[in-house]
């Protein structure tokens, strides 16, 4: 009854993560589109924000590491940062800036749509840079996805060209990220966390940003001189951000990656559900069909990874039994040695 107890526990707190994580990503993705937009709050500058959210971040994660060592630091050389993180921030920077500025242009519903491109971006990038293995069925599969998105694009009531290339041009940044992570660090034994990486990360994040920032969003900002800083919208908006990444940390911590997957997925829906129901956007049957087809798309393909996983676990745990196995047999062999020379003695 005990161990029953037990398993029901651990799996309600599952359930709590992944709709603490949903709520967040959720409200993080409303949050930054009613800043952001022309019609709702009006203040159209996506650096501006994004660099808010890294300055808050860091901040925050500076205090969590090395003020109340809440986290461990990663021991990390100068020579490991500059080849490692900084391309990473740099990439980090360029896909938070063009994923913010989409929301100026696009629904929230069309851009969850055109996100599903993602597992195709990592895999195609992740192939170019000979970390993922060419398979035609896996392709084929890409293109299943790209489809269903390209479908999603020719039933979107509101298409706007410039907003999509903002958005596709996030996916490619985001996948190149994520490639590098397991080239640059996993592959030399570091391993990140969300709070981790956003203590390195985010402070080159928002370094990298400044460059934009003087160059395109300064001088429009000291022109509206209107323009007074709101410590509510921006303070909460920032601990939403800020929030959403201990929640990632705590769902792939204690459940996993391909939960956090799932959970992407029943937020997607919910979030195409509540731009059409809420935000009143425009959802039409051609969209839903298009993405839908990249939904099982998706589905499939992290199906697949699973396997995969499970498929390398048994092989590892195979290992070890043949391991354990023959140190078994050379300890027994060891000892009938043993006992033989006594009984010649």
């Amino acid at each position: 009854m005990g161990l029953s107890e037990g398993v029901v526990k651990k799996v309600l707190l599952s359930y709590t993560y992944v709709a603490i994580w949903i709520f967040l990503s959720f409200t993080v993705i409303v949050y930054n589109k009613y800043i952001l937009d022309h019609k709702m709050y009006n203040w159209p500058f996506p650096i501006s924000l994004t660099m808010i959210h890294m300055g808050f971040c860091s901040s925050l994660a500076y205090l969590l590491v090395r003020v109340f060592k809440l986290v461990e630091p990663v021991s990390m050389s100068r020579d490991l940062y500059l080849k490692s993180v900084v391309p990473i921030g740099a990439l980090y920077a360029l896909s938070l800036w063009f994923s913010n500025s989409a929301y100026i242009f696009l629904s929230v519903s069309f851009i969850q749509m055109l996100k599903a491109l993602m597992p195709v971006a990592v895999y195609s990038i992740g192939v170019v840079f000979k970390k993922d293995p060419f398979k035609s069925d896996t392709m084929l599969n890409m293109v299943s996805i790209s489809v269903g998105v390209a479908i999603a694009a020719y039933g979107e009531a509101k298409f706007n060209s410039w907003g999509v290339a903002l958005q596709l041009l996030a996916v490619v940044f985001e996948a190149t990220r994520l490639v590098l992570i397991q080239i640059l660090l996993n592959a030399k034994g570091i391993s990140l966390n969300p709070i981790t990486s956003l203590y390195y990360v985010a402070p080159c994040c928002f370094v990298f940003l400044c460059v934009p920032w003087v160059i395109v969003e300064l001088p429009v900002l000291r022109e509206t001189s209107s323009f007074h800083f709101d410590f509510v919208i921006f303070g909460t908006n920032s601990v939403c951000a800020f929030a959403l990444n201990l929640a990632v940390f705590l769902l792939v911590g204690k459940t996993s990656a391909l939960t956090m997957n799932v959970a992407g997925v029943v937020k997607d829906w919910l979030l195409i559900a509540f731009s059409w129901s809420v935000i009143k956007d425009t959802v039409t049957p051609v969209n839903l069909i298009g993405y839908l087809i990249a939904f099982l798309g998706v589905a499939y393909y992290n199906h697949a990874k699973l396997q995969a996983l499970k498929a390398l676990e048994a092989q590892r745990k195979s290992q070890q039994d043949n391991l354990e196995a023959g140190r078994l047999l050379e300890e027994r062999d060891g000892e009938g040695t043993g006992k033989k020379n006594e009984t010649q003695d």
